[in-house]
């Protein structure tokens, strides 16, 4: 079956149901397999696609012009689409395309957001949710009013208490599935075919995609990478693309191995580790065997039913809430395979049909014809595999060597293998769910030790909850110190979204301890533990109450968070690896030299050294976390459908409840950060690394303010403006002109410097593409990043460049020409309102997800950031309109340009390039988070330069 993927990518994938070609029984869902795709096109039209670019150019033959026509006559129908930065997503690997490796990437947004977080949605219900019912898609231009129930007496049951004869389940199981009411398909006299969707998410935006059915799969042996090639000679050759340049609108393009596909996204109308192979080997092997032998008991199938019915329900209740990009790219792959196309609630009502017919020994049966390819692999009647693919480093780490040659044969690997079948295998034990983390009787004793209450929120009158209207924003504070701020929204139907903050995060780390805070987290996170449930016991415990579930883990959390030694190895051994694998890439290799120079060996920016690593224990990693843990630096919020009464009833019993230490208001311990003084031979480096692909990457950087004015050394730069500009203070007041229109001093505001900055790196992204990618010709990629902090008085920029061995020093010079020449080649309104309308677009499309409220949320009442107010969120679209050049450039006297701040570091890539770098070269690494997932809720912590994040989705 084939339901809609939901905004949650993770939570869908997981929840999906197989495919069915239309007009199939159920039946033949396990046996159906797609045919080979025709070579054939299709558009289908209906949200926004990532603005992620092609960082570098395939070598390939100028044959295989037959492709050119295919793919040519796809671009000419959407020739006229247009971006603000374009690019290719095919060049990105996976990994890489949420951000550029080594550097933060941050969107340019006066106000932080959720730019490189990790949201992990469960899929669960809310607490208001009760399982029986689910919300119906029913109105004038809803064709649903059927009720998809999973009664009580279904749930409880194992699936077989009633027998159906053979002739009625062949029947009911040959039943045709429905297709999507709202699809309309159609094919034009040309032979294009059509597929168009009404889709309300979000809203006054439509996606187009135009898909051609010939990708790499199709190239000769000779014509690697024509395909690719090809995409990118039809999507960049039309300058129609332009016109659409400053409107919100985004265009991209990507080839895979049987599609090439140009998408766009626009508004509707303008506004390593080493050990050995053997014990790895054997782990794998013995969990298959056991599935084969075993099978699954009733306990793990009734859970797992229930969680996949869960996980439908979910989805069929956020019918109109998915994306327009989500739907369109299932609509298109379903398509191409001809598959039935259900929408979110058909699909859920066929899943729940089928889940009743189910039976253990069937579940069973068919998973060990799966698995005894693998289970009985050297039997005589055992099928043959396919293949057996090792994937292996060239060079591996050995301690007292370094880097050294990795060697392994065919027969190790099956020797291993035959060995691993040959252990003895034991069923598992049943695993024990609870019903829940906190039982009613332990809180309510709880509720009388600890007498959780509000307190008042200002010292002069007492107030224990303030609440803005226009926002719809509460802001409440425990006893215990731990501020609260919530918003209600309709955004995403009976979903919710938490973050905890604790202040301090790496920033806190000293010369000592380098590295415990980011290696504490990790080591949370790997133990998965909490009190004495087991990360898998609290998975299944939390997938029905909600909203109560997530607070009860976050308690749990906080209260009875469990150190493992094995996950201080396992944290420690993560981040070695890390560091070891920076001279394996050229981009990390190459911000890796950047951010040494720039930040003078500072470490807290990036990952530990080995050196640091091995100081670290587990008791100094769970000191450096826990002792952040304190009840007035540590803010929680939470947006989502619920109410008043729900959430502050689960504020009050599960946060409140917590023994959170006050603060003795000593002001947090932060080893001074600065940047490299000048001069310096380390103000410019490059990097070179053997590769057969010759390719060249670049990063330049400089200093720039924090997002409240603040810069290096403390200063602010609000004391620069008021002695320039009179005697004007900071304020957030408002005033209306002659015209009745509202009117702001953005110089007097507090977001002064986060509005203009944003503004600024919008011009500055487009002259920079322009300039030197189209006119002069001399990167594919280059983008202007900001990174702005609010706790920490600094921030800094960052222009990457991708280009060519040849041309790479030439881009660098353009780069800094552009960046040095606002005031040779001035900012005119054309430019500056192109950049208005595009953050303020970004603006009111994010304000729909719960996802980005949960951003401007953030330090709402941290005694760290005064200068953040609740009219700081009221006020952002008034302050994109008011802003004006002379704002720009005021603000821009303060981003650091000249080239004793400026800093450089080229890296090419070539077959002729030099030695890797070693250990002791490598002072430090790159921060970055490994992937936190599962099915469930779960805290996602992550240790950041000035915070610890745990975040949740209820």
């Amino acid at each position: 079956m084939a339901s809609f993927p939901s905004p949650p990518l993770a939570a869908a994938a997981a929840a999906a149901p197989p495919r069915l070609a239309p007009g199939l029984p159920l039946a033949a869902a396990a046996v159906r397999r797609p045919s080979s795709l025709a070579r054939r096109s299709s558009i289908a039209l209906t949200a926004p696609a990532n603005p992620l670019r092609c960082t570098h150019r395939r070598a390939v033959s100028p044959r295989l012009r037959r492709r050119t026509e295919a793919v040519g006559a796809a671009s000419a129908a959407i020739g006229s689409l247009g971006e603000e930065r374009e690019g290719c997503l095919s060049c990105f690997p996976r990994s890489r395309r949420r951000g550029r490796p080594g550097l933060a990437r941050f969107a340019p947004c006066a106000l932080p957001h959720t730019s490189g977080l990790s949201s992990l949605h469960s899929g669960l219900t809310g607490a208001k949710i009760r399982r029986r019912h689910i919300l119906h898609a029913a109105g004038p231009d809803e064709p649903h009013v059927a009720s998809p129930t999973w009664s009580e007496t279904a749930l409880d049951k194992h699936y077989v208490d009633q027998p159906i004869g053979k002739e009625e389940l062949e029947g009911f199981l040959n039943t045709p599935l429905p297709s999507h009411p709202k699809l309309v398909r159609g094919q034009l006299k040309n032979g294009l075919r059509y597929l168009i969707l009404p889709n309300k998410v979000p809203a006054n935006r439509f996606e187009a995609h135009m898909e051609v059915h010939v990708g790499s799969i199709d190239e000769e042996e000779d014509e690697q990478g024509i395909a690719h090639m090809i995409e990118h000679v039809a999507f960049l050759g039309s300058k129609k693309r332009e016109k659409l340049l400053g409107t919100g609108a985004r265009s991209n393009a990507y080839t895979d191995f049987h599609h090439t596909v140009f998408h766009i996204h626009s508004p509707t109308k303008t506004k390593e580790y080493g050990e050995d192979l053997l014990p790895s080997v054997l782990d794998a092997l013995n969990e298959v065997r056991r599935l084969k032998e075993f099978g699954v008991t009733m306990g793990e199938m009734t859970r797992y039913m229930d969680a996949l019915i869960k996980d439908s329900e979910q989805l069929a209740m956020m019918i109109d809430s998915v994306p327009s990009v989500d739907n369109l790219d299932f609509i298109m792959e379903s398509d191409a395979l001809s598959h039935t196309v259900m929408d979110q609630l058909q699909g859920h009502e066929s899943l729940l049909a089928v889940a009743e017919t189910v039976t253990l020994e069937e579940v069973n049966t068919v998973g060990a014809e799966v698995l005894e390819f693998i289970s009985d692999y050297g039997k005589p009647d055992a099928p043959l595999p396919a293949a057996i693919v090792a994937c292996v480093p060239k060079k591996v780490h050995m301690d007292g060597v370094g880097e050294t040659d990795f060697e392994i044969h065919p027969e190790e690997i099956t020797d291993s293998i035959k060995a691993g079948l040959e252990e003895p295998i034991y069923p598992e034990p049943e695993l024990e769910v609870p019903k829940e983390l906190i039982t009613q009787s332990e809180l309510e004793d709880l509720k009388l030790q600890r007498k959780p209450s509000f307190a008042s929120l200002s010292k002069e009158e007492n107030v224990v909850k303030i609440f803005d209207d226009e926002t719809g924003i509460a802001q409440c504070r425990l006893s215990n110190g731990i501020s609260i701020n919530y918003k209600i929204t309709q955004n995403e139907a009976r979903v919710g979204v938490m973050r905890l903050i604790v202040g301090g995060g790496r920033a806190t780390e000293d010369s000592e301890s380098k590295g415990s805070v980011i290696v504490g987290v990790r080591t949370l996170s790997e133990g998965g533990c909490v009190g004495n449930f087991s990360r898998e016991q609290f998975r299944f415990a939390l997938r029905d109450n909600g909203m109560r579930a997530a607070f009860q883990l976050l308690h749990m959390v906080l209260e009875h968070n469990v150190w493992l030694e094995d996950a201080f190895d396992r944290a420690t051994q993560l981040y070695l690896s890390y560091y070891r694998s920076i001279p394996k890439s050229l981009e990390r290799s190459t911000a890796h030299k950047l951010m040494l120079a720039m930040l003078n060996h500072d470490e807290r920016f990036v990952e530990p050294s080995p050196h640091s690593l091995q100081k670290l224990t587990l008791q100094s990693v769970k000191d450096a976390v826990m002792n952040q843990f304190v009840g007035d630096n540590m803010e929680v919020s939470i947006v989502g459908d619920f109410t008043e009464e729900e959430v502050e009833s689960c504020v009050l019993d599960y946060l409140g409840t917590v023994s959170a230490p006050k603060s003795s208001k000593t002001q947090e311990h932060i080893e001074k950060i600065s940047f490299l003084p000048f001069p310096s031979d380390l103000h410019f480096q490059q990097v070179y690394i053997k590769d057969t692909d010759e390719r060249a990457c670049a990063y330049i950087a400089g200093p720039a303010p924090n997002r409240w004015g603040f810069a290096t050394e403390g200063n602010d730069l609000f004391n620069v403006i008021r002695s320039s500009s009179g005697d004007a203070q900071v304020s957030e007041s408002a005033n209306t002109d002659l015209t009745g229109r509202k009117h702001i001093d953005v110089r007097s505001h507090s977001l002064f410097f986060g509005i203009t900055l944003s503004l600024l790196a919008e011009i500055i992204n487009s002259r920079l593409f322009t300039t030197v990618r189209d006119s002069m010709g001399l990167t594919y990629d280059v983008s202007f990043e900001l990174n702005l902090f609010d706790k920490l008085d600094l921030g800094w920029y960052v222009i990457a460049v991708t280009s060519t061995p040849s041309k790479v020093h030439k881009a660098v010079d353009a780069c800094k020409g552009v960046l040095r020449g606002l005031h040779s080649n001035k900012i005119v309104e054309r430019e500056l309102d192109r950049a208005k309308r595009t953050l303020l677009m970004k603006h009111e499309a994010e304000t729909k997800t719960n996802a980005y409220w949960l951003g401007l949320l953030a330090h709402l009442q941290s005694s760290s950031v005064p200068r953040k107010l609740i009219s700081c969120i009221k006020e952002l679209t008034m302050l994109y309109e008011s802003a004006t050049i002379e704002d720009l450039y005021l603000a821009y006297e303060h981003l650091k340009v000249d080239e004793s701040s400026l800093f450089a570091c080229i890296g090419i890539a070539g077959a002729e390039s030099g030695e890797e770098m070693t250990d002791d070269e490598l002072d430090m690494g790159l921060h970055g988070m490994g992937p936190i997932g599962g099915r469930g809720i779960e805290l996602a912590p992550q240790a950041r330069s000035c915070m610890i994040l745990f975040e949740t989705t209820c």
